[in-house]
């Protein structure tokens, strides 16, 4: 897991061994700084091949899980990009998981089915660990959400409370004054 700030592009890179090998991660915007509102444009993820195709792109969001199969091996490339000025925290991360062919484990003779349910078990397991680093990260900025909100609740109902003690105390002198003796005399 790979947290960083991202102020315009930041460009990470990843070397998959194997062609039809699966690359899988996740990211999300660990947002500190900013309120984010609807006219926020979140940012740009791009995934790049080796050949410089682009394999996978998302615009404007918050964070996201992808997975794909890797066409062919080499180095691929995950591009975020940001539109705005203001520095946002990203946490990133990748895995390439490589499941080896029935062919290819061994000979006729040596060859054992389990092997490869042990390989789809550990691609099986990585999967629920990406899982559990995307939720736990989701949580964190959630978490960074709410108590940002609770913050300014507690502020504005402080702040209407010495209003409306200050619109109470203002009236109570009002009233008094209208009703002096002084004042009365003059009305008349």
């Amino acid at each position: 897991m790979v947290r960083m700030k991202i102020l315009l592009v930041v460009n990470l890179v990843e070397y998959v061994e194997h062609g039809g090998d699966t690359i899988s991660g996740n990211f999300v915007v660990m947002d500190h700084d900013i309120f984010w509102s609807s006219d926020h444009p979140g940012i740009d993820f791009t995934v790049t091949s080796p050949g410089g195709n682009v394999v996978h792109s998302l615009k404007g969001t918050s964070g996201d899980k992808f997975e794909l199969k890797a066409i062919h091996g080499g180095i691929y490339k995950f591009c975020f990009h940001n539109p705005i000025s203001t520095p946002e925290t990203v946490s990133f991360y990748v895995h390439v998981g490589h499941i080896p062919n029935v062919h290819n484990l061994a000979k006729d003779e040596h060859f054992d089915p389990i092997n490869v349910k042990i390989a789809e078990l550990r691609e099986a397991l990585e999967s629920i660990i990406t899982e559990q680093k995307y939720l736990k990260a989701r949580d964190t900025r959630h978490r960074n959400t709410n108590e940002s909100t609770r913050k300014r609740v507690i502020f504005y109902t402080l702040l209407e409370y010495i209003l409306f003690v200050g619109t109470s105390l203002l009236q109570v002198v009002y009233i008094r004054r209208l009703f002096s003796k002084s004042f009365a005399y003059n009305r008349v």
